[in-house]
């Protein structure tokens, strides 16, 4: 920065702490890009500053204010020492004055006026004496101590000022995470239908930490700065109003320019995170959905699609480089200028008014221009409060928002007795996220106490909706419901859910042991409670075999366990709660026989007395229900017993007589075939990062290079300007020591001229360096973001299961390890390459002049330097610290934000704002530590500079006397060098940004480098013409490598010709689901071989393999567009045409309900699907993989999830889709088996017996005993 040397003085130091801070505000910006709050941009300014200490106590009050005023006093120092500055420099002149007259060896010094030697006194001019015997060496003593009581004085008041602010800042952050967090958990669900789970998290992490920038040092600093403008004014006004009054009449220029840029900035930092959210929800979504993207081979499909998001974002970028650019060189240019007319002006004062002394000439303009350039620099921080208070508009706003429906509320009654009616009463509703779909349309129908009501329809008829109203997640638009005749919105929300009892189809477990989850369940029960609960939900028999029994960790979502033991734990945990009344949303549909008969046995007791609700697509479990409810379109269409309603030959009629065709055994059997997910051990060590040598980074910026040229020439060019500044204003002051006043006068307008001309330079070479530098740096980002995504979706599909490589932790380090990588190239250079100049020319200029005091300014910039390196390093040494800690809250949070709806039926807010409330206490620890230590270094760093002056310019005066130094010389060397300063602890104050830049970029290489152990390329690997599609499992043995102490497959012996149809059979967890895992070659056995078409399938191109496999699995992942952007997906390697979209659609029965929607095919489906209903998501994805043609289908439990009628239009779908191609069916239904060419039965990760349906039945083993008993298969 050129900033004037008085400036120099102090601010030089302070401003790398605020470089360092303000500085890198857009960089930090650039983190926050995630942000969804498009919308909300608009109304950015509503909270107003003040508003942002609403959390303050007293005690913060106190302590903000005591800091504040340190501030005002920090900032009247550099004012002060003006005065001391104006004093020496007319000392100085004076000095000089008289050093000339005496040469003259006729006169001599008497009595302090000059004589003659001849005794009569010396006169010039205008009659005036000159005086004489200035005492040099004990004057400049006595400014020196001056310069070190100033220097103590802010060592202390600085300190105070950042402690005090930074520690209060820490403790309203603190609460304001309390606060805002447990307002979330009090929100409705309705609001989180409208409000993504990850933005949330965003919010709570990036916008809360931009309050915190907002009310912390960034406040001091302000004041502070502030402070200076008004004490440099009144200096200026003390010393001569005229010179002042021009001054000023120019620097609104310099201010207009510093608040444009400052709202340009912010407004284009607001377009870039809208613009780079969009691209980070894609990537969200996609490495969220990576078996699917890899299933489909969809991976260049979405880099490109990822990458068009990226480009908007980059313009964006280019933008904002470009205008600071602009405004930057705009100020320098005016600063300069300014420059040229007050020295021009003022010498006039000086020379022909005599108004001014030289020393009152420097101490008005320094003043004023300390005064303009204070003001200006404190508009960073305006910066900073700005964002901080858009920020604080999404945070204020949630937390003043009050909760349609309060779970925490006290109000409503609670009944002393329930008997447990239900009943609905016109009951109309949509959901809040989509007002146009009618989901329950007047429904009345009721529910009586003790009996058992089981509602049946088709999938989408809102059967599960009238679960979510009972629970008052939302509230019906019209009509009531009640329980016992009382409006359940009278009622109180917690006492109301505790008395109800969940299961649901998918159920949710927490990130804790089994037990825990259990106790979820209700406070305070025992383990005796437990275990009986276990033993009613048929849980406690496959508990006790696990190595760690109740203790075992369950994983994220219940990850560990099998689809049958969630759902059991799920089971105890509803039991556990004694409820009154308990829904069955699908409870057993992920069971096998033999547990489902238990767990419904287990069902059947607990439903004893109690009022229940059963959702079941299974007709057999609905039979003996007391009433039977037939739901069609969000109407209530029929009710009775089984035998009333099959009279009725309505909606249930149909059902039942699609489900009894062709199959007079039970409907279901056989295990859950949820493959035991992975299981990681945390204890994995963190792996040290070594910094990536920047050499490496430079090349993948290489195709910029005439950027980089241009921005670095313009950046020399900008070094080399403070220097020069150094020359022009000591000889300015040189030319009042000269007595003929043309010569003077000529010398004044010549360094007038050369001050205009380095204005004109200085803002045509800053623009160049901004525009260079931020095109080049954003078009870095881009490529890097792009080919780190690359990189991810490269990998195999067993890195994902690594917890570190968890979709949430891949997209932060795409936003922000591109962004940071930035920080070491572009901009960076930039600043190099100008500090470079700038030191290399000073150190020129000033041991030309004056080698001996040039040494003795030189000891002191050490000092500079290093308290500049200090700081950054501490900055960056903390940050790290605040990440990890805030990453142990992070996870709760996320954790109870994703399954909202399962913590809100269990009543369990508040443990989860516990939770996430101890979590704090550790970075708030940290965040206090930091204030002192910031706080001690930022004091040292201020008082450095005082201390300098001190010793430079007593040396100085020796030198002037006894060596004849003129002085001119001495204020050349002293700006020349501390100006060297300034720049050097400006280039150490990038240092954290450097070091930051260099291990996020060595990160990303290490991502980049890894070879996936399964590679994706395009030529690797064979590929054949005729693909018939035979399949080989020869003795495959196979662990998960997350988890490597359970075996999965255990030899697994099972092959398939072309053509035919293999049906996998067997309990949960006996490796069913892996075995297709294998064949898409997501993972690669450990020992045996799977061969295809007779070639072993490691040596088979994988995007060859895969493009001959279609897979429909049991919960199908479908992408955030539309229903034909869905079904394209299939085959990524063209442009589908519509017809074959269409063709594919009714194929799976899916055309006739997207004709039924407003948008047809254009329908976006939601996030993973969320518009639709299991059975049209199934049948998606079924038309997703009829249009690849494929020659193996795999099937995993492709129907479960479906209801009668939608499953007999997919299974056609499905058998239509079987013909002529190897299939592969893992299925719990036996009716979607029985006409398998092969069944294969699968227990403990081995095939036990294999043949058609006719011939196991007549082998009277396993698979008999399966399909008569229902026994289990060991």
């Amino acid at each position: 920065m050129k900033d004037p040397i008085y400036l120099k003085k102090v601010t030089s130091l302070q401003e790398d702490t605020d470089r360092e801070y303000c500085r890198t505000k857009p960089d930090r910006e650039e983190e926050e890009n995630e942000k969804g709050d498009g919308k909300k941009k608009e109304k950015l300014l509503d909270v107003g500053f003040f508003q942002l200490f609403r959390f303050a106590t007293w005690k913060d009050t106190l302590m903000m204010v005591v800091g504040g005023l340190c501030a005002l006093v920090h900032g009247a120092a550099s004012p002060l020492m003006l005065l001391v500055y104006g004093m020496m420099t007319n000392t100085f002149v004076a000095y000089e004055l008289e050093v000339q007259e005496l040469a003259d060896p006729n006169k001599t010094c008497i009595n302090n006026t000059i004589n003659w030697i001849n005794g009569s006194i010396f006169e010039i001019a205008e009659n005036t004496t000159v005086f004489c015997g200035v005492d040099i060496e004990a004057q400049m003593t006595m400014f020196a101590y001056y310069y070190v009581g100033i220097g103590l004085g802010v060592l202390i008041v600085s300190y105070f000022q950042i402690a005090l602010w930074v520690s209060a800042a820490a403790r309203q952050i603190q609460r304001i995470r309390k606060t805002y967090f447990r307002k979330v958990m009090r929100m409705e669900i309705g609001w989180f239908d409208c409000n993504s789970v990850g933005e949330l998290n965003t919010r709570i992490s990036d916008d809360i930490n931009k309050i915190n920038n907002a009310i912390a040092d960034q406040v001091s600093i302000f004041i502070e700065r502030i402070s200076t403008f008004i004490f440099g004014f009144m200096v200026g006004f003390i010393g001569g109003w005229k010179l002042t009054l021009v001054v000023i009449a120019v620097s609104p220029l310099i201010g207009l320019a510093a608040g444009l840029m400052a709202m340009a900035v912010a407004r284009l930092t607001g377009r870039e995170l809208q613009a780079y959210a969009k691209a980070g929800s894609v990537a969200d979504e996609v490495l969220s959905s990576i078996r699917t993207v890899a299933a489909f081979g969809g991976e260049d499909k979405e880099v490109e699609r990822y990458d068009k998001n990226l480009i908007e974002a980059q313009n964006w970028g280019v933008k904002k480089g470009t205008i600071i650019g602009v405004f930057q060189g705009y100020l320098w240019c005016i600063i300069f200028l300014c420059y040229a007319l007050a020295f021009w002006y003022g010498s006039k004062l000086v020379i022909e008014t005599k108004e001014l002394s030289p020393g009152t000439l420097i101490q008005v303009f320094f003043g004023v221009l300390m005064a303009a350039m204070n003001l200006g620099q404190a508009s960073p921080c305006l910066e900073a409060f700005a964002s901080g208070r858009a920020a604080a508009k999404t945070i204020f706003d949630t937390i003043d928002r009050e909760p349609e429906i309060d779970c925490f509320s006290e109000k409503g009654h609670k009944l002393d007795k329930v008997t447990g009616d239900i009943e609905f009463h016109n009951v109309t509703f949509n959901y809040p996220s989509r007002p146009d779909v009618k989901i329950l349309d007047s429904l009345s129908m009721l529910i009586r106490a003790g009996e058992t009501t089981a509602f049946v329809g088709p999938s989408g008829s809102g059967k599960s909706t009238t679960v979510q109203l009972f629970q008052r997640f939302y509230n019906p638009k019209e009509g009531m419901l009640t329980l016992d005749g009382h409006d359940i919105r009278s009622l109180n929300i917690q006492w109301l859910r505790s008395l109800i009892g969940i299961v649901e189809q998918e159920p949710v477990l927490f990130a804790t042991t089994i037990a825990d989850n259990i106790r979820y369940g209700r406070p305070g029960v025992t383990m005796d409670d437990i275990i009986q609960a276990t033993k009613e939900a048929n849980a406690y028999n496959f508990i006790m075999d696990l190595p760690q029994r109740f203790d075992t960790l369950v994983g994220e979502g219940g990850g560990q366990m099998s689809g049958g033991q969630k759902q059991r734990i799920a089971i105890a945990r509803a039991l556990i709660r004694n409820p009154r009344i308990l829904l069955l949303d699908m409870a057993t549909s992920a069971l096998d026989n033999e547990s489902e008969a238990i767990v419904q046995e287990a069902l059947d007791k607990a439903r004893m007395g109690r009022t229940t609700i059963t959702i079941a697509h299974r007709l057999s479990t609905i039979r003996n229900a007391d009433v039977i409810i037939g739901f069609e379109h969000g109407r209530a269409v029929e009710s009775g017993t089984h035998n009333d309603l099959l009279e009725k030959k309505g909606v249930y009629f149909t059902l039942v007589t699609l489900q009894n065709q062709g199959n007079d055994m039970p409907n279901k059997f056989l295990c859950s075939s949820y493959s035991i997910f992975p299981q990681q051990s945390k204890e994995e060590a963190e792996e040290r990062v070594e910094p990536a040598p920047v050499a490496r980074i430079l090349k993948y910026n290489k195709s910029e290079w005439p950027y980089m040229l241009l921005g670095s020439i313009g950046a020399a060019i900008n070094g080399s300007v403070n220097p020069i500044y150094a020359i022009l204003f000591s000889q300015i002051l040189g030319t009042f020591s000269i007595r003929d006043l043309d010569e003077q006068r000529a010398q004044i307008n010549g360094i007038c001229i050369l001050f205009c001309a380095v204005a004109v330079t200085s803002f045509f070479s800053l623009f160049l360096q901004g525009y260079a530098f931020g095109k080049s740096g954003e078009l870095l980002t881009r490529r890097l973001r792009k080919v780190g995504f690359q990189a991810m979706l490269k990998q195999e599909v067993g890195w994902f299961d690594d917890p570190r490589n968890s979709p949430g932790a891949l997209t932060t380090r795409l936003a922000t390890d591109a962004s940071m990588v930035q920080g070491a190239t572009g901009s960076q250079i930039g600043m190099i390459v100008n500090s470079l100049t700038n030191i290399g020319a000073s150190f020129i200029i000033a041991f030309s002049f004056s080698w001996k005091l040039s040494l003795v300014v030189v000891c002191f910039l050490p000092l500079i330097g290093l308290s500049g390196v200090f700081q950054a390093k501490m900055l960056t040494g903390f940050a790290n610290e605040d990440k990890k800690a805030m990453e142990a809250a992070g996870q709760v949070s996320s954790e109870a934000l994703a399954n909202i709806r399962t913590i809100a039926g269990l009543c369990k807010e508040s443990t989860f704002v516990e939770t996430y409330e101890q979590q704090l206490e550790a970075p708030y620890k940290s965040a206090k530590k930091k204030a002192n230590i910031y706080g001690i270094c930022f004091a040292f760093a201020q008082c450095v500079i005082f201390m300098a002056y001190a010793a430079s310019f007593r040396y100085g005066g020796y030198l002037v006397s006894s060596e004849r130094l003129h002085y001119l010389v001495v204020f050349r060397v002293i700006s020349a060098i501390v100006i060297s300063g300034t720049a050097l602890g400006k280039a150490s104050s990038f240092t954290p940004d450097y070091a930051k830049a260099k291990i996020a970029a060595a990160q990303f290489f290490k991502l980049l480098d890894r070879v996936p152990k399964i590679s994706m390329s395009q030529i690797d690997g064979e590929k054949w013409d005729d693909f018939k599609g035979e399949l080989e499992f020869i003795n495959c043995k196979f662990t998960y490598p997350t988890r490597p102490d359970i075996q999965v497959l255990n030899g697994l012996l099972v092959s398939v010709k072309p053509g035919q149809t293999l049906a996998f059979v067997g309990c949960s967890g006996c490796g069913k689901s892996t075995s297709v895992q294998l064949l898409e070659r997501f993972y690669d056995p450990d020992e045996g071989r799977v061969l295809i078409d007779g070639r072993p399938s490691h040596t088979v191109n994988v995007p060859f393999l895969r493009a001959q496999i279609g897979i429909v699995s049991q919960e199908p992942v479908l992408f955030d567009c539309s229903i034909a952007e869905n079904i394209q997906y299939g085959d990524n390697t063209r442009r589908m045409s519509m017809e074959e979209i269409v063709d594919a659609a009714k194929k799976a029965y899916l055309h006739d309900f997207v004709m039924t929607l407003p948008d047809k095919y254009e329908t976006p489906v939601g996030a993973q699907g969320s518009q639709l209903s299991r059975g049209q998501k199934q049948r998606i994805a079924i038309a997703r993989a009829i249009v690849r043609n494929p020659k193996i289908l795999l099937l995993d439990e492709a129907t479960s999830a479906l209801d009668t009628e939608s499953e007999k239009t997919v299974q056609a779908a499905l058998d239509e889709a079987r013909r002529g191609r190897t299939c592969i069916v893992i299925a719990h239904r036996l009716s979607t088996i029985q006409t398998a060419d092969i069944i294969a039965v699968m227990s403990q990760g081995a095939v036990i017996e294999r043949g058609t349906h006719e011939e196991l039945m007549a082998k009277r083993a396993a698979y008999y005993k399966l399909v008569t008993t229902g026994a289990p298969i060991s």
